[in-house]
């Protein structure tokens, strides 16, 4: 009797699941324990070894298809015709939500080395699901606003950063766990929040105001609470605008609809209208966004870690077939031309990884120095690294050839998410000239990026090389917003080639310098210097 199969399907890679995440990424781990207390290593590899493993997991990683596969829906009235303004999700999303808000991805402010374990974890989440990503990092990156005003603070900061995710609208006095989004642009500006024209109309107490008018993009609009920009009677003014009122009422909140995007497709990011909105003021009349702006400098490092982790797991996933996959008469990881490829992506997702840990570990620092580097490298990485996350996704499916162009593989998924961060929280012109307003109006970040970058010196000459002609351009203000993407790049990849010279194997700083820095580099993957070490490079790279 005939059976039913015709052949034995063979040469196919196993899936990449049931392994750490964290641990089987060296160059993370490396910079955890570099930018870590001593005292504390231990505990936080344990810790983001625990969130690897879940993150690695076949179960978790389902979570992530299914949420992505079930998008969220509007609900703007109930049964009965009442406006009820809700977001419906997956059973999916929450349960990524919860682990990703009990694996202290909302704590960076408010324990020891604080924002490099939860960098570590937070690179290490995107890999599984990046929509989840956005309301964790808001709701951390509301902390330092919320601190300017001690009052607000001693409500919110609890429940933003505790490690329960008690889901559902209740006033804030009821809830064991809160989540926070941001409301900023607007239709009619974009960008340039200062033509926003949201009007903010001050109450008879003190500090409380009614808003009336709309949010263009408002990310995670079934949060507890959001901090918003709008028009004081003396100027652009932060609020605190929460879901549900102290008595129980729900705020005036219209989901007006959610937009249809090109991916962070588990993700809601709505169009909001404020009508008679009831908000309290955080920080200053007319000083909004230096108020606002410590959330946006947090959320810029998300992104900036968000597009590192992705890179990461496109990465993982290229070496991963190419290590089980047979072409030609050998492995294809073994063939020179692919061999250069992995290789290729492998040094730019490193240098995405340890320039991003390197900027966490500025925030845990503190000190004047490492704030004033901040101004500066965190705008030049934010523009640099997004922006690289696209091709190299697109290169790393293509690794996988037609498999990587199909949706089990979960590369097109990687592939719609890549170009988020570039968007988000400035686009790529908001971020080179926020490198220029950095050069212009604070000599300090100059002086501490220069102190960062000097401690490579004579390291390896294209890097000597690639400062000397930094401070050529530098040098040369003719014209200078016309250059700034140029600068901006040139800030960015100096500061990677010097901490790769500093940290990184001598095979993968050598390919670093030798391509980014150096002139033996093509306008591709896969066109480096074929004298280098690649095979190292690879291994290094490999997930498991």
């Amino acid at each position: 009797m005939a059976g039913n199969t015709t052949h034995t399907v063979s040469n196919q890679p196993p899936p990449l699941a049931g392994y750490d995440l964290f641990a089987a990424d060296r160059a993370l781990v490396e910079a955890v324990g570099r930018h870590t207390d001593p005292e504390l290593l231990g505990e936080v590899r344990a810790e983001l070894s625990g969130i690897g493993v879940s993150a690695g997991s076949a179960q978790v990683q389902e979570w992530g298809a299914q949420a992505n596969e079930h998008p969220p829906r509007l609900r703007t009235h109930d049964r009965y015709g009442h406006r009820i303004d809700e977001v419906e999700f997956h059973p999916a999303w929450h349960r990524l939500l919860g682990k990703g808000v009990g694996a202290g991805l909302t704590t960076g402010w408010v324990r020891p080395s604080g924002h490099v374990r939860r960098a570590a974890a937070f690179l290490v989440w995107t890999q599984v699901e990046a929509g989840s990503c956005c309301p964790l990092s808001m709701t951390n990156a509301a902390v330092p606003v919320l601190r300017t005003d001690p009052e607000l603070a001693a409500v919110w900061e609890p429940l933003l950063t505790s490690t329960v995710y008690d889901r559902g609208l209740r006033p804030a006095a009821r809830k064991a766990g809160a989540l926070f989004g941001m409301g900023m642009t607007e239709k009619q500006g974009g960008s340039d929040v200062q033509a926003n024209t949201t009007a903010a109309a001050p109450l008879a107490e003190a500090g409380t105001y009614t808003l009336t008018g709309h949010k263009w993009f408002c990310s995670a609009p079934m949060s507890d609470g959001f901090l918003v920009l709008a028009q004081a009677p003396d100027g652009l003014t932060c609020f605190l605008v929460p879901r549900v009122l102290a008595d129980g009422t729900r705020n005036v909140f219209l989901l007006q609809r959610l937009k249809d995007k090109l991916g962070n497709r588990s993700n809601a990011s709505g169009e909001v209208e404020f009508d008679g909105t009831w908000a309290r003021r955080v920080g200053e009349e007319g000083r909004g966004v230096r108020t606002i702006i410590e959330m946006v400098a947090a959320t810029r490092l998300d992104c900036v870690l968000g597009s590192a982790g992705l890179m990461r797991q496109a990465v993982a996933q290229a070496v991963h077939h190419a290590t089980h996959r047979e072409a030609f008469g050998g492995r294809l990881a073994d063939k020179p031309l692919m061999r250069n490829v992995l290789a290729d992506l492998a040094i730019e997702s490193e240098a995405a990884t340890t320039l991003a840990l390197r900027l966490a570990a500025a925030y845990d620092d503190g000190g004047d120095s490492e704030r004033a580097l901040l101004r500066l490298a965190l705008p030049a990485a934010k523009y640099w690294v997004t922006k690289r996350c696209a091709p190299l996704v697109v290169e790393a499916a293509e690794c996988l050839g037609g498999n990587g162009y199909v949706e089990e593989s979960g590369l097109p998924r990687l592939v719609r998410e890549s170009p988020l961060n570039s968007v988000w929280e400035g686009a790529g012109n908001i971020q080179a000239l926020d490198v220029l307003r950095a050069l212009q109006r604070e000599p300090g970040a100059l002086d501490a990026y220069l102190q960062e970058i000097g401690r490579a010196h004579g390291a390896d000459h294209r890097l000597d090389r690639a400062v000397k002609d930094l401070f050529s351009e530098l040098a040369d203000l003719e014209g200078m917003e016309a250059r700034a993407r140029r600068l901006a790049e040139r800030l960015a990849t100096v500061l990677q080639g010097s901490l790769l010279v500093r940290f990184a194997p001598p095979e993968a700083a050598d390919a670093f310098c030798a391509s980014r820095l150096g002139t033996d580099w093509g306008s591709t993957f896969g066109t480096l210097p074929s004298s280098l070490d690649l095979t190292a490079v690879v291994d290094r790279a490999r997930a498991c």
